[in-house]
């Protein structure tokens, strides 16, 4: 026995249209969505590389851990994928509950200084000549 053919609702289809545009374009204003369209699909720790059937499973890290600070060009963002995301967060709350200073909180100085004693192997190799 044949089905008899629906005709469209024409009018559904167009909200559907219409929500879904609407959606794409709420999408695309997040920070991850921005995030995602200026960096390379790849973890910043592990270096896992992602593509369109698992980047779910990449998230943007804020780098001064503050959600706010949201600068146009990513400065604060980083791309890491699930784990490493995890990790980086558990490391912080283990840190704090041991009182010791994160690495956003204060730079150590370098105190290495790899050219410290150029001027005199110059002026020995100079004195050669």
């Amino acid at each position: 026995m044949p089905t008899k053919r629906r005709t469209p609702d024409t009018a559904r289809l167009d909200r559907i249209v219409v929500e879904a545009r609407r959606s794409r374009e709420a999408r695309t204003q997040t920070y991850r969505e921005q995030a995602l369209r200026l960096f390379p699909w790849i973890c910043g720790r592990c270096a896992r590389e992602f593509d369109r059937s698992n980047v779910h499973q990449l998230t943007v890290h804020h780098k001064d851990h503050n959600h706010q600070n949201n600068p146009p060009n990513g400065s604060n963002w980083e791309l890491l994928c699930v784990y490493c995301h995890d990790n980086e967060h558990s490391r912080e709350i283990e840190a704090a509950a041991r009182g010791e200073s994160t690495a956003h909180d204060e730079a150590a100085a370098a105190t290495y200084r790899p050219f410290a004693d150029l001027a005199d192997l110059l002026a020995k190799r100079g004195g050669r000549k």
